[in-house]
């Protein structure tokens, strides 16, 4: 077992430091490694198969395999996709078909595994597939894109989320202690460190001791870092801003508001706002998303196509190069012509749906794959739109209770004047049937 390729010396840097040598150290992943999660089970009873941990960067990928490292009967061999190359792998897989023939297991962890190219992941295949070794990857990229099919589907993906600003500053707490009995920061900046960092566990630990390296003892020898000296630290002005408190809702407010109100100048500014606080970017693409349809609607149906492009965008290269995204598709929901039918159509029915009677769905709409349902008359009488002209027929389909219910109304905004005039057609047509 080489877990000594974690070793950490004195000298290194806080976040080296404070990597955890056990599961209960560890922070964050839940989902994963609380006590009966699958990966936990993996873990403590050695039986490690091969796989991938997919996350952004700083959520524990390389904590985990050093906690594996450690637990392991294995060999265990630790390798740089951006340092290695075919070479490297050869004398690797020599050395672990070597350990086969003596009945030791190799765990080969590849960090950044998404940097191999094609024939250097190639190399892997027939030896993870004859089980001369064990793969583990740790890779920031979709896994689905970057790993060949061929070796994916020989691995478990474990998917690694970013850390909650709860956990991050509970591991910042930790930190202080390492740090020394003299050094001090109150909660509130512990988690604008947790907010700035988004996530990112190294991230956070390397501010706080730049922070730290860069604050005064005061008169009793205490080292206090303050949020003059966290500001200084990042050049951020708007680093106090709780993504759980009173500020964030305010925030995504203003910009919903002014994306409604047409106003693309005040829309960006906030969005600034919320980016460079720190804010997920994620969660701001859903409220896009949201408004999308919520406020723009059927008066500009390619909003929403934009609002999806905008998150998946996020998804893939995150902060701060999908700040320019974020800008295009917030921009072009302030200039869209703006619409709420949708909402107003969806919230009546809802309405209905919640206090009106539960009536059956009426017999001639039924589904009727058996017999026994035919013979119970379901579907009887049921027209097929596409039988008749227009593609049109006078079958009632709402309940009787609600019979001529109107829900969906349409503007004369944008392109949903074009739907008005449709659903117009329609209704008069169907009344002359």
């Amino acid at each position: 077992m080489s877990a000594s390729l974690f070793s950490v010396p004195s000298d290194e840097p806080l976040a080296a430091r404070m990597r955890p040598e056990t599961l209960e150290d560890f922070a964050g992943q839940e989902h994963l490694v609380a006590p009966g999660k699958i990966l936990r089970r993996i873990i403590e009873s050695d039986k490690i198969p091969s796989m991938i941990f997919w996350g952004p960067p700083g959520v524990g990928k390389t904590t985990l395999a050093s906690i594996i490292a450690r637990k392991t009967q294995a060999s265990f061999i630790n390798f740089s996709a951006v340092t290695s190359g075919i070479k490297e792998i050869r004398e690797i897989m020599k050395q672990a078909e070597a350990n086969k023939n003596y009945g030791e297991r190799t765990i080969v962890f590849v960090d950044e595994i998404h940097r191999f190219n094609k024939a250097q992941q190639d190399a892997f295949l027939p030896f993870v597939e004859k089980g001369s070794i064990i793969l583990i990857g740790a890779t920031t990229e979709n896994p689905s894109f970057e790993i060949n099919g061929a070796l994916l589907s020989r691995c478990k993906v474990f998917v690694l989320k970013s850390l909650e600003p709860d956990d991050v500053v509970k591991l910042l707490k930790r930190a202080l202690k390492i740090l020394g009995e003299n050094f001090f920061a109150d909660d509130e900046i512990l988690r604008a460190i947790a907010v700035f960092s988004n996530g990112d566990a190294r991230a956070a630990l390397s501010l706080l001791e730049m922070t730290a390296v860069n604050s005064e003892e005061d008169e009793h020898g205490k080292i206090i870092i303050t949020p003059e000296i966290l500001e200084q630290c990042t050049s951020k002005k708007s680093l106090l801003y709780d993504k759980n408190g009173e500020e964030h809702y305010n925030l995504i407010s203003a910009l919903h508001k002014s994306m409604r109100n047409s106003d693309p100048d005040a829309a960006v500014y906030w969005l600034a706002r919320m980016l460079e606080a720190g804010e997920d970017p994620l969660y701001i693409a859903r409220r896009v998303v949201r408004f999308a349809s919520e406020d723009v609607g059927l008066a500009e149906p390619n909003a929403l196509s934009m609002a999806v492009a905008a998150y998946q965008a996020c998804h893939f290269i995150g902060m701060p190069e999908c700040s320019v995204h974020l800008t295009q598709a917030v921009v072009h929901m302030s200039i869209a012509p703006k619409s709420n039918s949708l909402d107003v159509a969806y919230n009546a029915a809802r309405k209905d749906a919640l206090e009106s009677i539960a009536e059956p769905v009426p017999l001639h709409i039924r589904n009727a794959p058996t017999k026994l349902m035919r013979e119970l008359e379901y579907g009887k009488g049921y027209k097929f739109a596409h039988d008749f002209e227009n593609r049109i027929t006078d079958m009632q389909c709402l309940p009787d209770s609600l019979k001529d219910r109107e829900y969906y109304r349409p503007t004369e905004q944008g392109t949903e004047i074009t739907y008005k005039k449709r659903l117009e057609q329609i209704k008069k047509f169907k009344a002359s049937l």
